[in-house]
């Protein structure tokens, strides 16, 4: 059965993830949608990011990254943008991870690996 391709256009999401592997997935998943997307390889970098772009729509954010790890850049996004979902995504499942990822302020916790339903499933809570 071939899923929906939602459309996104004018929408900017923002992955923070440190996994080429992982960054591709969310580039070829994404490419046909019209979103633009935005790509940071640390916490740090991702909060930066955050900070300089207008209008971010949702950001992904892993949990275990160099530099800043997910939890501390969650909490640093949020403090100033406390209105952009923030959906953690993390191979790490065990719940007081969940537990912390929403403490830092996280709206959404995805486990990998993702797979497209899920990703455009909770995708379009916040983009549609």
């Amino acid at each position: 059965m071939m899923e929906q391709i939602p459309s996104w256009v004018g929408k900017t999401v923002l992955v923070v993830e440190d996994e080429e592997v992982a960054r591709y997935f969310y580039k070829t998943a994404l490419q046909n949608t019209g979103v633009k997307v935005l790509f940071a390889v640390n916490g740090a970098e991702g909060v930066r990011i955050a900070s300089e772009t207008e209008k971010i729509d949702c950001i992904l954010m892993d949990l275990r990254l160099p530099v800043m790890d997910g939890y501390e850049a969650t909490r640093n996004i949020k403090a100033m943008y406390p209105n952009i979902p923030l959906i953690v995504q993390t191979a790490y499942v065990l719940s007081n991870e969940r537990l912390k990822a929403f403490q830092s302020g996280c709206d959404e916790f995805i486990s990998k690996p993702v797979s497209l339903r899920t990703l455009f499933t909770v995708l379009h809570k916040y983009l549609d």
